[in-house]
């Protein structure tokens, strides 16, 4: 079985990489050291379907926020980056009837939408959560990239339900030294070392009607975009799809040889692939059970004991210092940071 690194072309050039390419014609930046830097060439923008890869899009951004050497770039980026035009998917996108066909949009379609990182949606307890992992192993960029993000949610928000909505950020980073911008496109409302990129909103917004929503025109776009989805390969690597079979798996001890062995590959080919996204299999295993963590202790409302019993560990003791070694911080020190 196949999976796509970073080096991968699957993304069309003319899509989200061809909105930062204008952003930089915008601020007059040097094109064609851009372009070089970035492996790209100038008709990789003037030809429909061209495809480039996520790496040379993050190194365009990375680029970018180099030469403006401003605190707003990713904040600029993310106020034009949804709906945007990306195809049918943005057309569904622009037509959603409320914030959870929005969400869901966005989730069927995160290729189209936002190929760099990958969200997740947990609901309960009368609370959503969105969150943002990387996809394609670019830590260096994450910061970067989760601000261009959440802009690009709370501004597509805004506009399209014609209200600010009150969503309340948290941030897998210490507090910015340029808080400001965060206040501007974001809110006040902004929590800091939280070990999670996430927003969170309370469910009554879900399903409260948008202005500008159209059921048939919606519909008419998702199924196009399912159609057009049908005949490319998804640009989707290795690591949200072990996300997802580590979460489903949680409670059963998932380990290195039983991966390897869902995934269909030898244990040194499985190593490998993780290793080309910049990490290995117990980092990822103990960012689930972190996640995992949070999701029990705020959804759920349970206490150490039955956290460390949910994720089998022996006692609580136990629990509490893995749990500071996965984040550097305890567990009750991490659920004060995010309420």
């Amino acid at each position: 079985m196949a999976y796509l690194s970073s080096s991968d072309k699957c993304l069309v050039a003319q899509h989200h990489a061809m909105l930062a390419w204008e952003n930089a014609r915008r601020f007059e930046l040097d094109l064609e050291s851009l372009a070089r830097a970035s492996k790209l060439k100038l008709e990789d923008f003037a030809l429909n379907e061209r495809r480039i890869s996520p790496e040379q899009y993050l190194t365009l951004l990375q680029q970018m926020a180099k030469k403006l050497d401003a605190t707003d770039t990713s904040f600029n980026l993310g106020q034009h980056m949804l709906p945007g035009h990306f195809g049918p998917a943005s057309q569904a996108l622009l037509y959603a009837k409320d914030l959870r066909q929005a969400l869901q949009i966005l989730l069927q379609f995160q290729t189209e939408l936002c190929p760099l990182l990958t969200p997740r949606i947990k609901e309960e307890n009368g609370q959503l959560i969105l969150y943002w992992m990387d996809q394609w192993g670019a830590p260096s960029m994450l910061a970067f990239l989760v601000e261009m993000h959440m802009t690009a949610v709370t501004a597509m928000c805004r506009w399209l339900s014609e209200r600010r909505l009150p969503w309340r950020y948290c941030f897998n980073r210490s507090r910015a030294r340029h808080i400001e911008q965060h206040h501007v496109h974001l809110g006040l409302d902004l929590r800091f070392d939280c070990y999670l990129d996430a927003m969170i909103i309370p469910s009554e917004f879900l399903d409260v009607p948008w202005p500008r929503a159209n059921a048939s025109s919606a519909a008419m776009a998702i199924e196009q975009a399912l159609a057009q989805n049908s005949k490319h390969l998804r640009a989707e690597s290795i690591i949200p799809q072990l996300y997802d079979y580590l979460s489903l798996n949680i409670r059963c001890a998932p380990s290195l040889e039983k991966a390897a062995q869902h995934f269909e590959c030898s244990v040194a080919t499985f190593k490998r692939h993780l290793a080309r996204h910049g990490t290995h299999f117990q980092a990822e295993l103990d960012q689930v059970r972190t996640h995992m963590a949070l999701y029990l202790f705020h959804f759920q409302e349970m206490d150490n004991e039955a956290v460390a019993s949910y994720l089998g560990f022996h006692d609580a003791t136990n629990f509490r210092r893995s749990f500071k070694r996965w984040t550097g911080q305890t567990p009750s020190s991490l659920r004060l940071a995010m309420e």
